[in-house]
């Protein structure tokens, strides 16, 4: 296990930076499910929480919780717990969201334009700073203070905006083809609500959404309980 201590953002970001690669995906979705968490309780005014406290409010169980921080250093102290305040902004600097993160969205549909819409990404420090579509009778209208531009556009306007987070809500057929336009406009990480499995680069890092999936699952379940 990868270990040291940091006690400052400069030390987070090093200490970050040697853990790429060696941190479990599932321990980066929880340290996600944290950062929610303790943004309710900074939004609650709740000072310092303990490893039980987060076991009941995300199902995470303690010692999980404990091991996930341990691959970024030390935290809390002992017989006090955690200060909320603090393990939000080295969580938040962990996962690069101690900053703003641009992020361009291609397809502006119902889905597109809800997530244009959604007030939880700006909560968490993503701002969606060019949404884009290919139908001329979206290109250029306003969706939520947003005016869309066109797909062709999307590598000149990213070398301004040096987004580095795309999001796709495209139909399955265009998928790939606006998967490839974002690579080649600099975009480095893809979160793709397309039912479609992208053939990219190994470097991209890509996320799939796909309601339809989760639901089968969830049907799966429900049959078991019948």
């Amino acid at each position: 296990m990868l270990y040291f201590k940091c006690s400052n953002h400069v030390g987070e970001r090093f200490g970050r930076m040697l853990a790429i690669g060696k941190v479990p995906l599932p321990t980066l979705e929880r340290l996600a499910t944290y950062l929610t968490a303790l943004t309710d309780l900074r939004m609650g005014n709740v000072e310092t929480i303990s490893s039980t406290d987060i076991e009941t409010r995300t199902g995470v169980n303690a010692p999980q919780f404990r091991k996930d921080l341990s691959y970024f250093g030390e935290f809390g102290r002992p017989g006090i717990g955690y200060n909320v305040r603090d393990l939000h902004a080295r969580i938040s600097a962990i996962l690069n969201l101690d900053r703003t993160q641009p992020v361009l969205l291609v397809g502006v549909g119902n889905l597109g334009s809800a997530l244009l819409g959604y007030p939880a990404l700006r909560a968490e420090n993503f701002r969606i700073v060019a949404a884009f579509d290919n139908n001329p009778a979206k290109i250029g209208k306003s969706v939520w203070g947003l005016a869309v531009k066109d797909i062709a556009d999307l590598t000149t306007e990213n070398a301004r905006l040096k987004a580095r987070i795309g999001i796709i809500t495209v139909p399955s057929s265009a998928a790939q083809e606006v998967a490839e336009k974002l690579v080649e406009a600099n975009v480095a990480t893809i979160l793709n609500f397309a039912p479609a499995i992208l053939k990219l680069p190994r470097k991209i890092t890509v996320r799939n959404v796909d309601f339809v999936q989760e639901l089968a699952v969830l049907s799966f379940y429900l049959t078991k309980e019948s």
